[in-house]
């Protein structure tokens, strides 16, 4: 009896069988924070929409979009990367380089900075990880 996967088997070494997709661990993490990242933009753009003021109702209304869309795009990215969509890797990786940005301008706020260096690291290395390189260059190969 061999050990080895056959040609239609999924190679154990890089597919979680607790994933519906068979999504490697490092690329759920990646993908579970990415959606917390997603819902806490929402969430900043619904406040902003809240607090609109009379003077500043286009820029309000503006920011509160953008943020919306911003944060729904990422999570629709989380989505992708769960399901081992090799699109949703590149605009998952610049956000965050944005949450790099933006944690760099709370540098007096240690604690918010330090969450935001924090989960863009652990993204990143979900990202970066062989067992996710791996699995989204495969993915690639199938379509």
């Amino acid at each position: 009896m061999s050990t080895l996967p056959g040609p239609d088997e999924p190679d154990p070494s890089t597919r979680s069988p607790y994933s519906v997709h068979g999504t490697p661990a490092p690329l759920a993490a990646a993908a579970g924070l990415t959606f917390v990242q997603a819902l806490l933009v929402i969430l900043f753009g619904l406040a902003e929409l809240v607090s609109v003021d009379r003077e500043r109702v286009v820029l309000g209304l503006t920011t509160a979009l953008f943020f919306v869309l911003f944060g729904a795009t990422l999570a629709f990215c989380a989505w992708g990367l769960n399901a081992i969509r090799p699109w949703a890797r590149g605009p998952v990786l610049l956000a965050q380089l944005v949450w790099l940005g933006l944690a760099w301008s709370f540098r007096e706020f240690w604690p918010v900075a330090l969450l935001l260096v924090l989960s863009a690291v652990v993204v990143l290395a979900g990202l970066l990880h062989p067992r996710s390189i791996d699995a989204l260059e495969s993915a690639r190969d199938q379509d």
